[in-house]
């Protein structure tokens, strides 16, 4: 695929390397580091540096493409996102994970895409967190045990397949994961359907 010249923004790291791994896998395009902008929070797309950013690709005649997390309201962050960009006169086109349609964020979109022989562990998390709700730990005001992040349940996800080597840990760090490894992770999944139809609706010339 021949793709337009374009400016992506992300959240932070872990979606840098998600996307810049799937784009590739998809559409055989290699995101150059300065094609990518890593927000670090969602608030900064917003900011003066992503504005600027924006107009710039727009003033070359390239496209921006913001992907962020709709997070627990997904109207609410797309309305709010929208009225900014109506706002300041720029251009992008926005895409809310996990799937442009739900409440969510990247971590539910790699819950959705695991290799399907490896629910079994996700199966024993969501017992675990079952029973966490339910203990009460004297002393400890107010109960329930608070449920761990999303982002524990993915890390824990990995840890559990790969091994206990230095190296092997590493791997689960979020600059360091390979999602093209089918072991763990389909990059396929019809769950990625409405991702990749926005990216090639959008890269696409």
């Amino acid at each position: 695929m021949s793709e337009k010249y374009y400016t992506l923004y992300v959240e932070g790291i872990a979606d840098v390397v998600f996307f810049k791994q799937y784009i590739q896998h998809c559409f055989g395009i290699i995101v150059p580091n300065e094609r990518i902008v890593n927000l670090e929070g969602w608030t900064n797309v917003k900011g003066i540096s992503a504005l600027r950013r924006m107009r710039s690709t727009t003033d070359n005649g390239g496209i921006n493409l913001v992907i962020l997390d709709a997070d627990t309201d997904f109207n609410a962050r797309r309305n709010d996102v929208l009225a900014w960009k109506r706002q300041n006169g720029v251009e992008f086109e926005l895409f809310l994970l996990p799937n442009n349609k739900d409440t969510g964020a990247l971590e539910d979109l790699l819950e959705n895409i695991i290799n399907p022989n490896n629910q079994p562990i996700f199966d024993c998390w969501e017992h675990y967190e079952q029973e966490l709700v339910q203990l009460d730990i004297p002393g400890r005001t107010p109960p329930p045990l608070t449920i761990p992040a999303k982002k524990t349940k993915i890390y824990g996800y990995l840890e559990a397949l790969l091994g206990e080597t230095r190296s092997q840990k590493e791997l689960i760090k979020e600059a360091n994961r390979n999602y093209g490894n089918p072991q763990h992770w389909n990059l396929n999944s019809e769950y990625l359907g409405s991702l990749k139809l926005f990216i090639s609706k959008n890269l696409s010339i």
